[in-house]
């Protein structure tokens, strides 16, 4: 149990190293990763169901080949494509909003530098520093934010449009 306030500690000085943007970027992430895990649930847990209950409701039918019918497919496809699609607009927006925070951070750190400067001259170097981590520490914080989703916005953007497909496919076939 020693380890979780060790590691609780070590988030708490990161976090006051970075200044308040860091809660900020924090919680983007925090969203992002739960629409991420969302839509990986949805992928391998829910739609292919979802899958089974299209292919089943498109055989049972006795007419698959007149103008109603490929509008009844299109209907199809066009649902579970949105289903498919759901949240990965989101996830790509908050993808870009965290290195906008983490350059919102470094303009705050350094309007801080400035303050410092005008009250005690460019001399005092050490009262600069802390200035110059709420600087850096957020721009760097936003870009590893954005980077550990920009490869799993695209996989899933990917995947449902590849799903989709699929789909498309399968009925097209029957």
């Amino acid at each position: 149990m020693i380890w979780f306030y060790q590691a609780v500690g070590s988030i708490q000085d990161f976090m006051e190293l970075g200044g308040d943007v860091l809660w900020a970027i924090m919680f983007v992430l925090f969203l992002m990763w739960t629409f991420i895990l969302e839509r990986l649930w949805y992928f391998y847990r829910i739609h292919p169901g979802k899958k089974r209950e299209i292919m089943v409701a498109w055989e049972s039918r006795a007419d698959t080949t007149s103008w109603y019918a490929k509008q009844i497919r299109h209907g199809l496809i066009s649902e579970a494509s949105i289903l498919l699609k759901r949240n990965i607009g989101l996830i790509k927006a908050l993808i870009a909003i965290c290195p906008l925070l983490g350059l919102m951070g470094t303009v705050t750190g350094m309007i801080t530098v400035f303050d410092v400067m005008t009250y005690s001259g460019g001399g005092n170097a050490r009262a600069m520093a802390g200035g110059v981590s709420m600087a850096t520490v957020p721009t760097m914080a936003g870009m590893v934010a954005a980077l550990s989703g920009v490869y799993f916005g695209t996989w899933l953007e990917h995947k449902a449009q590849t799903e989709s497909e699929q789909l498309e496919d399968l009925l097209h076939h029957h």
